[in-house]
C-alpha cells in the first residue's frame, strides 16, 4: 500500500506541473493561481505523507541489522546446553545463507561453549575464587572439538573480512570479528590457559566493538567484551593493573559493569550471557540475593542448563 501511494503521489506531483505549464503558456495567470488554491491543501497533505515515510525509514535505518531469528534460536539453545540442537539451526542456516558469517561465528560458539560445558569450565565459582581458578586441574579438550571449532572460526574470519574489504562500516561484519576474536580469547584462557595470548585477542575484538558501535549504536552486544576486559582485569593487583594498563587493555571496573549492564538489558544474542556475568560480580561484591535473583531468571529461562541450578543451590546452602 505505502508503495501504491507513493505512485500515485509522484504522478499527481507530475501531472500538476504539467498543468501550471499549459496554463502559464496560455496566458491564464489567474487560472493558475486558482488551480494551485484548489490543489494545495492535497499538496500539503502528500507533503506531510511523505516526511512521515522519510521519518520511519530513518528510524528502521538506526534499528540495528544483526538479528536474524535462526541464529538467535541456535543461542538459545546453546544457553540451555542443547548443543546438538543449536548444531542443526546452524546448519540449516548456513545451507540458506552460504555467504554469512555470523552462522559460522555462532557455530564456533556452540562448540566452545559445548566443550567448557564438558570441561567444568563455565561454573560461576571459578570466576568468584581465584585461588579456585588458578589451581583447577589441567584439562584435557578434545581434539576434533578444537579442529571444527578452529574451521568455523576461521571461515567466520575470512567471509567477514572479504565484506569489511569492501565495506569497512558493515555492522554485520564487525560484529562477527568481535564474536571471533571473544572467542579465541575464550578458548585460550579457559582451556589452553594461556592468558596472554587471550589479552591480545580481548584488545583486538575491542577495536572491532568500537567500530561496530560506531557503525550501529543499537549493537548492544558489543558492550560484552569490553565490559569483560574491564571488568575481569579491574580485580588484578594494583601493580599488575598497572602493566596492563600500560600495554593498552582496560581496567576500570565501574566501566566493566555499566558495560555488562548495557549488553543485559538491551543485548540480542549475548543478553544471557551478560547476565551471568552480572551475577558473578554480584557474587564478588558479596552481593548473594542479586545473584540469586538473576539466577533464578536464568534457570527458568533455560531449565536445561543445570550450571543455574547448582550456582543455586549453592548459594541456598550457604550461611
Amino acid at each position: 500500500m505505502g508503495v501504491a501511494m507513493l505512485v500515485r503521489i509522484v504522478g499527481h506531483c507530475w501531472s500538476v506541473k504539467v498543468t501550471i505549464a499549459l496554463l502559464l503558456e496560455r496566458g491564464g495567470f489567474t487560472q493558475t493561481v486558482v488551480y494551485l488554491s484548489n490543489i494545495m491543501r492535497g499538496a500539503l497533505n502528500s507533503c506531510a505523507f511523505l516526511i512521515l515515510i522519510v521519518s520511519v525509514s530513518a528510524t528502521y535505518a538506526g534499528e540495528s541489522n544483526l538479528k536474524s531469528d535462526e541464529i538467535y534460536s541456535a543461542w538459545l539453545q546453546m544457553y540451555d546446553l542443547q548443543f546438538g540442537q543449536a548444531h542443526l539451526e546452524l546448519e540449516r542456516w548456513q545451507q540458506a545463507h552460504p555467504d554469512d558469517s555470523l552462522g559460522l561465528a555462532s557455530d564456533a560458539a556452540a562448540y566452545l561453549f559445548s566443550e567448557l560445558a564438558r570441561l567444568g569450565s563455565l561454573e560461576a565459582e571459578l570466576f568468584v575464587d581465584d585461588n579456585r581458578f588458578k589451581n583447577r586441574k589441567k584439562l584435557d579438550p578434545d581434539p576434533k572439538v578444537k579442529i571444527s571449532f578452529n574451521e568455523k572460526i576461521d571461515q567466520a574470519d575470512r567471509r567477514a573480512d572479504a565484506v569489511l574489504q569492501r565495506s569497512e562500516g558493515d555492522a554485520r561484519a564487525l560484529f562477527v570479528k568481535t564474536l571471533t576474536h571473544g572467542l579465541r580469547a575464550d578458548y585460550v584462557a579457559l582451556i589452553d590457559g594461556r592468558g596472554v595470548k587471550a589479552l591480545s585477542y580481548t584488545k583486538t575484538g575491542r577495536v572491532y566493538a568500537e567500530r561496530l558501535l560506531a557503525a550501529d549504536p543499537h549493537a548492544f552486544d558489543a558492550y560484552l567484551g569490553p565490559g569483560v576486559e574491564n571488568y575481569l582485569l579491574s580485580l588484578k593487583p594494583v601493580a599488575l593493573r598497572v602493566l596492563l594498563r600500560l600495554s593498552g587493555s582496560q581496567v576500570d571496573r565501574e566501566a566493566g559493569l555499566e558495560k555488562l549492564r548495557k549488553a543485559a538489558a538491551q543485548g540480542y544474542y549475548l543478553e544471557p550471557f551478560a547476565k551471568l556475568l552480572l551475577a558473578v560480580a554480584a557474587l564478588r561484591d558479596n552481593e548473594p540475593q542479586k545473584a540469586r535473583e538473576i539466577l533464578s531468571a536464568l534457570h527458568e529461562r533455560f531449565p536445561n542448563n543445570e550450571l543455574y541450578s547448582l550456582e543455586l543451590n549453592r548459594l541456598t546452602s550457604t550461611p
